[in-house]
C-alpha cells in the first residue's frame, strides 16, 4: 500500500524477500502489528527524548501518543525510540557537554532503522538543537514537536518565572533581603505544571527558533505544555510528516539559508537566549549552510525587541502564548522574513502567519513601539581579548556598562570565584571586571552555564546589582547582566583570556562592538610564551573524545569531524 511513487527506504527491510525480510517481520510481530502494516507504508520513526531525569521533558510519552494517533490515521506506521535525554536541571557538568552525543546517537538510529520520515520530541534546552543537528546529517522528512513551557509561577500574588527568579531570589538571599524560608516557599511554587522554563530562556528560545525555522508547525512553540491544543498539534504534526514523506520535503529543503536568517531576527525579536547563536551554528554547520558568527550581529541590527517576556522584561510564555504566539510576533516582523520559505506545513512563512493577531500589546509590541529599540539583541564582540568573537545581550546588560573600562579581576575556575564572592575583604568595586578562565567548550569540559556569575556579596550590600562579567563560559538563557560570553578562543587553548592577570584593564565597547585587554604586546608575549596548557580534562572515554575534538565557540561546539552529514542510504544487511 505504497502511498508513494517513489521506493520507501523502509521496503529495503520490510520489503525483503528470503532470510533478511524474515527477520525484520517476524520480530516486529510480536508487538502484535497486523499483518497489513508490512505492505508498503511509510514508516515513521518518533524520536523521544523522554526521560524522569528530565523533568522538562517527563511528558513526552503522552505526547508521543497523539503523534501516533497522526501517523496511523494517514495510513503509516509510527515507531517510537528513544534517544538520549538531557536534563538542564541535574546533569553535571552541563548538558552541553553531551548535545553531540545526543547529536550523534540521533543521527546513527536515525539512519541505522527502517524509517522513511522522523518526528523529533524535544523540550528541555539541548534535546532540541541535539536532535535536530542529527537528523540534519540524515536529512529525512523530518518535523519537531517540542513539549511546551510550564504554567506561570505563582508567588505571594504575582507570576515568577524560572530561572530568572531563581537568580534574583537567591542573588536576595545573599544581600539578606530574602530569608531561607521564603526562597523555599518560591521554589515550591515555581513549578507548577508538565513543561520547561516558562521564561525565555534558552529551552523557550529554541522551541520558539524551531518555529521560526520552519521545522515545527505553526503556532506550537509558546502553547503550555498542559493545553490540550498543543496535543492537538502534535496530532497534526503526525499527520504532516506521513505528507512529508509523499512530497519528499527533506529536513535540507526547510534548512536554508534563508530558514537561518528568519531564526536569527526572530531570535532578536523574542529576546532569545544567547545560546541560540551556538546552537544555530551547530545546525547550520550539519547541512553546509554558511552561517558566521557575525550574522547574528548584522542581520539583527534592524530588528528591535518586540516580546516582554523575563528575563529581559516582565510576563511568561503562556502569556505569550494567550497573545497570540510565535504567528503574531513574526507578523509584526514580516518586513524583516524570508516570507516566501516554505515550511514544514507544505505552506509559506506568509501562509503561515497570514491569519495571525496579536491579543495583548502589553506582550507583544510593534515595530513603531516596540519593547526595546533595534539593537537589543545579542551582539558580537571583537578585539585583543577575543579576535575570534564574544558575545553579549544587550537586553539583559546595564546600560551605563555598555561602554566600561575598568581593572580586571581574574580566576581561573569558576569554583574559585564562587568561594571567593561572598569574602566581606574581597578586593572589588563597581569598577571592578571579573574575568574567569577555562570555562569554554575544551576547558570546563563542556562549555557550561557558568558566565552569569554571582555579584560578589560585599557589592549586593552596597546596592549595587550588575557589574561587567567576562568569561568563555555560557549564560543560562534565562540569566540577565552585562555578561560578556563565548570568548573565544577559549582560555584552556591559548586564547588571550588565558593572559589575563588581575590589575590588568579592560574595555568593553559595545557600540564600537569591541572587547580589548589594554596591556602591552611585549608583555603578553611574555606571558604567552610562559603560558602551559591545562592537563586533558580526561583519559578515556566520552569525554576524551569531546575534548579532544570540539570546535570553539564561534564555530558552533560541534565535534569536528561531525560537521556535515552522511544521508539516508540503507546501511548493509546485518544477517
Amino acid at each position: 500500500m505504497s502511498m508513494t511513487n517513489r521506493p520507501l527506504r523502509s521496503q529495503e527491510w520490510f520489503g525483503a524477500e528470503g532470510r533478511n525480510g524474515f527477520i525484520h517481520r517476524s520480530w516486529m510481530r510480536n508487538q502484535g502489528f497486523a499483518d497489513d502494516v508490512f505492505d508498503g507504508r511509510p514508516v515513521i520513526g518518533i524520536a523521544t527524548t523522554w526521560s524522569e531525569l528530565t523533568p522538562c521533558n517527563a511528558h513526552l510519552r503522552d505526547l508521543a501518543e497523539a503523534v501516533k494517533r497522526g501517523v496511523w490515521e494517514s495510513g503509516a506506521l509510527p515507531l517510537e525510540f528513544p534517544a538520549m535525554s538531557l536534563g538542564e536541571p541535574v546533569m553535571r557538568p552541563t548538558t552541553m557537554l553531551y548535545r553531540n552525543l545526543l547529536a550523534m546517537e540521533a543521527e546513527e538510529l536515525i539512519r541505522a532503522n527502517p524509517l522513511d520520515g522522523v518526528v523529533l520530541l524535544s523540550g528541555c534546552d539541548k534535546t532540541t538543537p541535539g536532535l535536530l543537528m542529527g537528523a540534519a546529517s540524515v536529512d529525512l522528512p523530518t518535523l519537531m514537536v517540542t513539549g511546551g513551557p510550564m504554567l506561570n509561577g505563582k508567588f505571594r500574588g504575582r507570576d515568577i518565572g524560572s530561572g530568572t527568579d531563581v537568580w534574583r531570589f537567591t542573588e536576595e538571599m545573599r544581600a539578606g533581603r530574602m530569608t531561607a524560608a521564603d526562597c523555599a516557599e518560591a521554589e515550591i511554587c515555581m513549578s507548577r505544571s508538565r513543561g520547561h522554563c516558562m521564561t525565555m530562556g534558552t529551552a523557550s528560545t529554541m522551541a520558539c527558533v524551531a518555529e521560526a525555522l520552519g521545522v515545527q508547525l505553526p503556532g506550537s512553540a509558546a502553547l503550555p505544555a498542559v493545553d490540550s491544543r498543543r496535543y492537538a498539534l502534535a496530532q497534526a504534526a503526525g499527520r504532516r510528516i506521513v505528507a512529508m514523506v509523499q512530497e519528499d520535503q527533506r529536513l535540507s529543503t526547510v534548512l536554508t539559508r534563508e530558514a537561518f536568517e528568519n531564526a536569527i531576527r526572530v531570535n532578536a525579536a523574542i529576546g532569545g537566549s544567547t545560546n541560540a547563536v551556538v546552537h544555530l551554528l551547530a545546525i547550520a554547520g550539519r547541512l553546509g549552510v554558511p552561517l558566521s558568527l557575525e550574522d547574528f550581529d548584522t542581520l539583527t541590527a534592524e530588528v528591535p525587541m518586540l516580546v516582554n517576556l523575563m528575563p529581559s522584561g516582565t510576563y511568561l510564555m503562556e502569556d505569550f502564548a494567550y497573545a497570540g504566539g510565535l504567528p503574531a510576533l513574526m507578523k509584526e516582523i514580516a518586513s524583516l522574513l524570508h516570507l516566501d520559505h516554505v515550511t514544514v506545513s507544505g505552506k509559506s512563512v506568509a501562509d503561515n502567519i497570514s491569519g495571525a493577531e496579536c491579543w495583548n500589546r502589553d506582550v507583544i509590541g510593534t515595530m513603531d513601539k516596540p519593547f526595546q529599540a533595534a539593537g537589543s539583541g545579542t551582539v558580537v564582540l571583537r578585539g585583543s581579548l577575543a579576535p575570534s568573537g564574544a558575545v553579549l545581550k544587550v537586553s539583559a546588560a546595564s546600560a551605563h556598562l555598555l561602554q566600561h573600562t575598568g581593572p580586571a579581576l581574574v580566576f581561573d575556575r569558576i569554583e574559585d570565584y564562587v568561594a571567593a564572592a561572598d569574602d566581606p575583604d574581597l578586593d572589588v568595586t563597581a569598577d571592578t571586571v571579573i574575568v574567569v578562565q577555562n570555562a569554554g567548550p575544551r576547558g570546563y569540559p563542556g562549555f557550561p552555564e557558568v558566565g552569569n556569575m554571582p555579584m560578589p556579596r560585599r557589592l549586593l550590600q552596597e546596592g549595587i546589582t550588575d557589574m561587567v562579567r567576562i568569561s568563555d563560559a555560557r549564560m543560562s538563557g534565562t540569566g540577565y547582566g552585562t555578561c560578556v560570553l563565548h570568548v573565544a578562543p577559549e582560555a584552556s587553548v591559548g586564547g588571550p583570556l588565558a593572559l589575563v592577570r588581575t590589575g590588568d584593564l579592560v574595555r568593553v565597547d559595545v557600540p564600537a562592538r569591541s572587547l580589548d585587554l589594554l596591556v602591552d604586546e611585549a608583555e603578553l608575549e611574555r606571558r604567552r610564551a610562559a603560558w602551559q596548557p591545562p592537563q586533558p580534562p580526561a583519559t578515556r572515554g566520552w569525554v576524551r573524545l569531546y575534548s579532544e575534538h570540539v570546535l570553539q565557540a564561534d564555530k558552533g561546539a560541534d565535534l569536528d569531524f561531525l560537521v556535515g552529514g552522511s544521508g539516508s542510504a540503507p546501511p548493509r544487511h546485518s544477517h
